[in-house]
């Protein structure tokens, strides 16, 4: 691979993104992460950016609201002035987590309402399009892209106060096929990974997450939760020029976690 291709990465300060940006570094990827994060937190996340720059690549991170669409222009103007002369993104990886968790029958607690189904349905799928327009437009992508987005069993199946990212993560899937076959003519293919349950700070936040991986510790019959790491490697196989035959599908990374 020409040391002249960038992976953007929406929302790769932690979890699966910070994951997926260090395994594509050590194949020579360039990583662009657009991240939203407190201040009080850009210690660490700095730690994590300098180990992949130690691996020998460009590391560009942006503290900024990816997810609002009257700064995407500003954004792009920026990212335009910050790649160097001639090199493109290759690969976008949609690791966006804002969803509102709260369910839908409560006697004395909040519960959702179309607002929160609709800023999680913008954050958590929306977005994707959004974004892969944008960089289209802005011709930004190289002849041969990938753009990989992460899903959930909650596609299908239903958790309590889960249903509002449910809703985001099938309207994702959904997403993904439509922009693989019409994106097609440009190159690019599309394609969504299935983790199993991964022990993040983004499933921590969800009420009652402790029964949730029991659950899957029980189900799964590699004994084990799903890691970062294992799906990071997933990322990296889909961005090779052997995978450029599969597009619009959705991909299972979970050690047969959902077999049972």
């Amino acid at each position: 691979m020409k040391n002249t291709y960038w992976a953007l990465i929406l929302g790769g300060s932690s979890g699966l993104g910070l994951a997926t940006a260090k395994k594509l570094a050590k194949h020579g990827y360039h990583i662009l992460i657009l991240h939203r994060d407190r201040r009080t937190d850009m210690e660490v996340i700095e730690m994590a950016f300098n180990e992949i720059r130690s691996y020998g690549n460009e590391v560009i991170g942006m503290n900024v609201d990816a997810l609002n669409a009257g700064k995407r222009a500003e954004i792009l103007t920026d990212i335009h002035e910050k790649l160097p002369e001639g090199h493109q993104i290759k690969v976008l990886i949609h690791s966006v987590a804002k969803g509102t968790l709260k369910p839908m029958y409560s006697e004395n607690g909040p519960t959702l309402t179309d607002t929160d189904f609709r800023i999680t349905f913008d954050a958590m799928a929306l977005s994707l399009y959004d974004w892969t327009k944008a960089l289209v437009e802005a011709k930004l992508f190289a002849e041969d892209t990938r753009v990989i987005s992460f899903t959930s069993e909650g596609n299908t199946k239903a958790l309590p106060n889960y249903s509002a990212v449910s809703v985001a993560k099938v309207a994702l899937e959904a997403l993904t096929r439509s922009m693989a076959l019409e994106f097609a003519p440009i190159g690019i293919k599309a394609n969504c990974i299935q983790a199993g349950i991964t022990m993040t700070k983004s499933l921590s936040m969800i009420p009652g997450y402790e029964k949730i991986k029991e659950n899957a510790l029980k189900r799964n019959p590699n004994n084990r939760l799903t890691n970062p790491e294992d799906v990071a490697n997933a990322v990296y196989l889909l961005t090779t020029d052997e995978a450029k035959w599969i597009t619009g599908t959705v991909i299972k990374v979970d050690g047969g976690e959902s077999l049972i």
